[in-house]
């Protein structure tokens, strides 16, 4: 039998609040098959971007990198949060690593190109070292991967983590039956952002486009819905969209995607 792998991916909020952060990591040690860890940290970057006076502008839930801020984020990602989250994650007996993925090459981009839109130094994920990561596993070390990726050349490139995690998610469905998880604040996808009671508890991708066309779906889930569209596409078998409940209940509220 094909053993279970959770590719767990935070961000937002929940790397900027250190209670709420301890409590996933926390819920994260107790899963008790193996597990990677995938963390953005956009508000961090973006909050040291101001107070440094360096352009942060986003399109369509995606940052713009330019070189400055692409500094910036690779510190904050790659150092205080990640390292941060590696530290928490011994406190709780959980043998971490941190990784960018320049690390042993772990995850090859390649520099998006400028047209239509230019996103600077952002990377789309071109390859991702399976090998590698299944064998950290076997050795019983979860990985922790920022979302930074370089292009084999010496650049390193922003990646969009919900993307990163997809895509990692993806090539280890040679060795795992990989369920991917989208945690953030809110129970799930929501009708109305503000409204809790509005979860979607299942969305499949003729109820999405309809919902998007309509622009229902706040900007900012887009890149988490269509990362996991792609992931269910290519072999990963369980994409859910929610909160901590989703970690720690079997029989929890969350939005589930659906092919």
């Amino acid at each position: 039998m094909t053993e279970n792998l959770s590719i767990i991916k935070i961000g937002g909020d929940l790397v900027n609040n250190d209670t709420v952060l301890a409590s996933y990591l926390e819920a994260l040690t107790r899963i008790d098959t193996p597990k990677i860890l995938v963390h953005g940290g956009g508000k961090q970057a973006t909050a040291l971007n101001e107070q440094l006076g360096i352009a942060s502008p986003m399109i369509d839930g995606r940052r713009v990198t330019t070189k400055e801020a692409l500094a910036v984020v690779t510190m904050v990602y790659g150092g205080l949060i990640n390292k941060n989250i590696v530290a928490q994650l011994q406190k709780y007996g959980c043998n971490a690593i941190g990784l960018t993925g320049a690390d042993a090459n772990s995850v090859v981009a390649t520099k998006r190109s400028p047209i239509p839109i230019d996103f600077g130094y952002a990377g789309d994920v071109k390859e991702v070292n399976a090998r590698f990561i299944y064998g950290l596993l076997k050795e019983n070390i979860l990985p922790v991967f920022c979302a930074i990726t370089h292009d084999q050349k010496g650049q390193l490139l922003n990646t969009n983590a919900d993307t990163m995690a997809a895509e990692i998610a993806m090539a280890l469905t040679t060795y795992y039956k990989v369920s991917l998880f989208y945690c953030f604040d809110k129970r799930g996808v929501l009708y109305d952002v503000a409204d809790e009671s509005t979860l979607i508890d299942q969305l499949n991708t003729g109820t999405y486009t309809k919902l998007k066309q309509q622009g229902k779906i706040h900007q900012g889930m887009l890149p988490k819905i269509d990362n996991g569209f792609h992931a269910l596409t290519n072999g990963v078998d369980t994409v859910r969209i929610g909160n901590i409940t989703m970690l720690t209940q079997s029989a929890n509220k969350c939005t589930q995607l659906f092919l």
